[in-house]
């Protein structure tokens, strides 16, 4: 299972069409977000990338299940930083995310490592590598601005496509 994660920085006239246009330029805007709670599922791949391939799938609407990390201001001045860090065992490749947001990188890379290692310490028997996180983060300059990064798993329609297209 391949897990695409990408990272990207929204600005507009207010802090929901900023969320929009990360949403946008990660390339999963025109889906309907499902978060989930973080574990990765054994054999699977995580991958860093400028934007999510098309090769995801999915159309306007389907559900697309994701774990994501997103912070939002309208104050000039202040920063926006989310992050998403993910420790996996190097065989089975199972293991978890932790998401966190803040207004400093350090603060959110803080809690990121914090989280990994509280996470990695609830759990004798996994044997998971080392520590990698996904950081973004911007400073509000004017607009509305939003820092995310978004890791995506599968996508789903809403009913099957071929059912669809057989009753028209």
């Amino acid at each position: 299972m391949e897990l695409y994660i990408a990272g990207a920085i929204g600005r507009s006239g207010t802090e929901l069409s900023a969320f929009d246009h990360a949403l946008t330029r990660t390339g999963v805007a025109d889906r309907n977000l499902i978060r989930l709670s973080s574990v990765i599922p054994p054999g699977s791949e995580v991958i860093r990338t400028s934007r999510v391939p098309d090769s995801v799938g999915g159309t306007w609407g389907d559900r697309l299940y994701v774990v994501y990390a997103e912070q939002r201001t309208e104050e000039p001045g202040t920063e926006v930083w989310a992050g998403v860090g993910w420790i996996a065992d190097p065989v089975t490749k199972r293991g978890l995310f932790v998401e966190h947001e803040g207004t400093s990188e350090e603060f959110v890379r803080g809690q990121i490592s914090t989280s990994l290692e509280d996470l990695r310490r609830h759990r004798d028997d996994a044997d998971l590598g080392p520590p990698q996180m996904h950081v973004i983060g911007a400073m509000c300059t004017g607009q509305a601005t939003c820092a995310l990064v978004v890791c995506v798993y599968a996508v789903e329609p809403w009913q099957d496509r071929t059912a669809r297209a057989d009753s028209k």
